[in-house]
């Protein structure tokens, strides 16, 4: 069930670059972003209080969903737009795509929340080079030029490995609640300096932008929140950032699916180094409801509220 919905995770954030690219047709960079996660904490929120559940009301919540919020969309978001301007996109998807091993590293070197198994080491490592198998190569041949733009890329990788790992101090509220607190703080973020920045009375976007942008919000950034966060509890950092090699599998499906691609063997043999070093970083072990216990002794002392 769990790798089911981490496949549909991957789906959801893996089409949401085609939904962007189509977006921007019409819409400015920074106020797509912003339409996007305001739209996403609009419908969280509706669905806390469908579910009847009450949003935190003391400040350091709000202060940690402000940290994650910037982990998973201000600050992640905004440097990946940067640096995906300069970088052709196989290499940033190559470099997009490290979040698993920057996760294995702070959990080495700092959290040691879970034990590290040559399993683990090994699927990180397979499903990296089936990430390599699908987009060529030849894409790391860029490696060294527009250094500052490559290195943005990586920045935003170690951001979205740093929001799998502080996401675990939430482990005592519903996944609703904090997915929808998250984007209330990026939204209170993001659409005021849209506003000043882009003014976006002044755009005019087609129809078909409108409905990617609205697609990306509700489907590619709310509904996809809300699995993440559940996956976070379940797999934990290192299992739900293994979905981040899914999505290049996503995109390149995609390609068959939409645009009629073919796929060579070379890609077959990607997608299957994808999928079984996913399955290896994710198989269950002994070590499941060590880790949860620990997960939650993490939540405590970081200072998250009781579970509601």
């Amino acid at each position: 069930m769990e790798l089911a919905l981490l496949g549909l995770l991957a789906l959801l954030w893996g089409s949401s670059y085609l939904l962007i690219k189509v977006a921007l047709a019409g819409i400015p960079p920074l106020t797509l972003i912003a339409l996007r996660v305001a739209i996403a904490a609009v419908l969280l929120i509706a669905v806390v209080r469908m579910r009847n559940e009450h949003l935190p009301a003391d400040a350091a919540t709000w202060r940690a969903f402000l940290v994650q919020a910037f982990f998973n969309s201000i600050g992640a978001w905004t440097v990946l737009a940067w640096g995906q301007q300069y970088v052709d996109s196989g290499l940033a998807g190559v470099l997009n795509s490290t979040s698993p091993l920057f996760v294995f590293l702070l959990t080495a070197l700092w959290t040691r929340h879970e034990p590290i198994t040559m399993r683990k080491t090994a699927g990180a490592l397979l499903g990296l080079a089936g990430v390599l198998l699908l987009l060529g190569v030849d894409a790391l041949a860029g490696i060294g030029r527009q250094v500052v733009a490559q290195v943005a890329v990586l920045v935003g990788a170690f951001l979205y490995a740093c929001a799998a790992l502080n996401g675990r101090r939430f482990n005592a509220l519903p996944p609703t609640v904090t997915a929808a607190g998250t984007m209330a703080c990026a939204a209170a973020v993001l659409v005021p300096v849209c506003l000043a920045v882009d003014r976006p009375w002044h755009s005019h976007p087609a129809s078909i932008s409108v409905v990617a942008a609205l697609g990306l919000g509700v489907f590619c950034t709310g509904f996809a929140l809300l699995l993440y966060f559940r996956l976070l509890r379940t797999l934990g950092p290192i299992g739900v950032t293994s979905q981040s090699y899914l999505r290049c599998g996503v995109s390149v499906l995609l390609g068959v699916i939409v645009l009629g691609e073919h796929v060579t063997a070379t890609v077959g043999l990607g997608l299957l180094a994808i999928v079984l070093g996913v399955a290896a970083m994710n198989v269950p072990n002994k070590e499941k409801a060590l880790r949860g216990t620990e997960s939650r002794a993490f939540a405590r002392t970081a200072g998250s509220p009781p579970a509601r």
